[in-house]
């Protein structure tokens, strides 16, 4: 275990107590900063309509506490319902069902059940009380309206208190933005980026052609979609990036203002926040909590700004109530993130990520709170609303006072930064990777046969390999800090081909060639191919010629 990274171990007493000193100036910089306004919101009207899922022995007393303050109705999961087992008399419709399909959100549930022998049966909801042995609804975030408290008591005496209270209109935030001219998702039924679909807890965004489909009644806020997606297509709405960065700001400014040392912004949500309380005074007094909607929110941009303010770590907690797949994802961009930092010079580990339970576990945890290298000045730039701009702003100030120049840092596969190898020999320059492009960061040659890439905007989403019909692209995840980065470079060119009729260019050699090759056996250009080798104009003036007249190409040939 290496002793740097152990607090309380040869630390100095006296500046301990200037930092939690600091740490109090911190936090009261803090709240100065008024609350995030929503722009947006989504309603829900919700009249009471209540199902309730289970056995017979689950769901019939549950569903008699119910029925005085809403409109219930029931579902038997048992194999076979016993009359005598039911109340002798009922306020409510009680119906068998051995399958059950449900989905849905607060006041709009839709419930299809078929009981054995019968045709499927159909019902609309505001809200379920699920008390089945499985969730119907398996998601790990669970949509508002839906609660599967399990077999405790306690648990289903509180969910019932719950849905009595969820009568009448609601409203919360919309969390998100979304810019469908970025979206890297699918280019011509092809796939590229699929982050923000198989990351998201709540099952609120599908795959919808080219684009994406985020449902906002679903969705939860947890902000683990803007996270990773590499374009910012998709971007926090509610709290915004901006205010989130001008708090990260201020914290990390006051901090250092009032003499404290080596900070390390911690991160956390609703659930860290009540293991932070029972701490209490056994957090180092560097570490500066600040909490979030969900901790899935923040990503490479926000931890590497921080970085840039003067923070020597970024530690975020996380606890069992967040979906696993978070901890994956926020894994895989500290180690990006930290790639980069090391290939910069900066002396670290940077960043940490803890999953605890208990207050015993933290405690431990956080005595290695990372000790990472800073800048030698603090960055003044405020983060943007746009994550590649963040993004930029975070590089160039890390570059300009790394400790060590590089021109190019290799990045583990999946990095958002990088460049394209391209095959020349089997690349036909068809232009099809430039039309896939949702980030401009493919282009084709205007009047010359040449593909030209700028490599500040690719983000590596693989929709030009993908799309590729040769299978000429690779991509090469890295980030280049020379001024090649933003220029335009040329991947691939070739010779222009000239049509044999009219001689104006048409297309490449190297394409015209491909198609010749090709189709020189098929049947449909027997006795044609001069027409392959034409303009389009030229080729329908050779198709209406008449037969006996001599083609342009064999004069040429003769």
């Amino acid at each position: 275990m290496n002793i740097r990274f152990i607090e309380g171990q040869g630390a100095d007493p006296a500046q301990e107590a200037r930092n939690l000193l600091a740490r109090v100036a911190a936090v009261a910089a803090l709240g100065t900063i008024e609350p995030p306004e929503a722009l947006d919101t989504v309603g829900y009207h919700s009249t009471g309509r209540t199902l309730v899922i289970g056995s017979s022995a689950q769901a019939l007393p549950w569903a008699d506490r119910l029925a005085g303050g809403l409109n219930v109705t029931v579902l038997l999961l048992d194999e076979e319902a016993h009359e005598e087992k039911r109340p002798p008399l009922r306020i409510y419709p009680v119906f068998n069902a051995r399958a059950v399909v449900l989905s849905g959100w607060l006041g709009a549930f839709q419930a299809t059940w078929q009981a054995p022998g019968r045709a499927p049966e159909h019902g609309k909801f505001d809200l379920v009380l699920d008390l089945g042995a499985a969730p119907q609804i398996a998601t790990h975030q669970r949509p508002h309206g839906y609660v599967f408290p399990g077999p405790d008591e306690a648990e289903r005496t509180q969910a019932v208190e719950q849905l009595l209270d969820m009568v009448g209109e609601f409203e919360k935030p919309k969390y998100f933005a979304y810019k469908e001219r970025l979206c890297a998702h699918s280019r011509n039924q092809l796939v590229g980026c699929n982050a923000c679909v198989e990351i998201c807890s709540a099952g609120a965004i599908e795959g919808a052609g080219d684009l994406i489909k985020v449902n906002p009644y679903l969705c939860a806020g947890c902000g683990a979609c803007t996270t990773v997606c590499p374009t910012g297509a998709i971007s926090y709405a509610y709290p915004s990036a901006s205010h989130t960065g001008g708090r990260i700001k201020t914290v990390l400014q006051a901090y250092a203002e009032a003499g404290g040392q080596e900070p390390v912004l911690l991160l956390h949500g609703l659930e860290g926040a009540a293991l932070l309380a029972q701490l209490g005074d056994a957090v180092p007094g560097r570490l500066l909590p600040l909490g979030l909607h969900h901790t899935a929110s923040t990503g490479i941009d926000v931890w590497l700004s921080a970085l840039a303010y003067g923070a020597a770590g970024v530690t975020v907690l996380m606890t069992e109530a967040e979906a696993p797949q978070y901890a994956a994802a926020l894994g895989q961009q500290m180690e990006i993130a930290q790639a980069i930092l090391d290939g910069l010079g900066y002396a670290g580990p940077h960043l940490q990520l803890l999953r605890a339970s208990s207050p015993d576990e933290l405690t431990v945890a956080l005595q290695h709170a990372p000790r990472g290298q800073a800048p030698a000045q603090r960055a003044g730039f405020n983060i943007a609303a746009d994550k590649r701009n963040t993004l930029d702003y975070a590089l160039d100030h890390l570059v300009k006072y790394a400790p060590t120049k590089v021109a190019e840092i290799p990045l583990p596969p999946g990095a958002p930064f990088g460049t394209l190898a391209v095959d020349s020999a089997a690349c036909s320059l068809c232009m099809s990777c430039v039309g896939a492009c949702p980030s401009s960061a493919l282009m084709d040659g205007q009047n010359a046969p040449q593909l030209r890439f700028v490599e500040k905007n690719c983000v590596q989403c693989g929709l030009c390999a993908t799309t590729c019909p040769e299978d000429a692209i690779r991509l090469a995840p890295r980030m280049n800090l020379t001024e090649t980065r933003k220029q335009t470079v040329v991947l691939n060119e070739t010779q222009p081909f000239h049509c044999i009729r009219c001689s104006k260019p048409f297309g490449t050699l190297k394409m015209v060639e491909t198609m010749l090759a090709r189709l020189a056996s098929h049947p449909a250009f027997a006795g044609n191919l001069d027409r392959m080798r034409m303009c389009g104009d030229c080729r329908v003036i050779d198709m209406m010629r008449p037969k006996d007249e001599v083609n342009i190409g064999e004069i040429k040939r003769l």
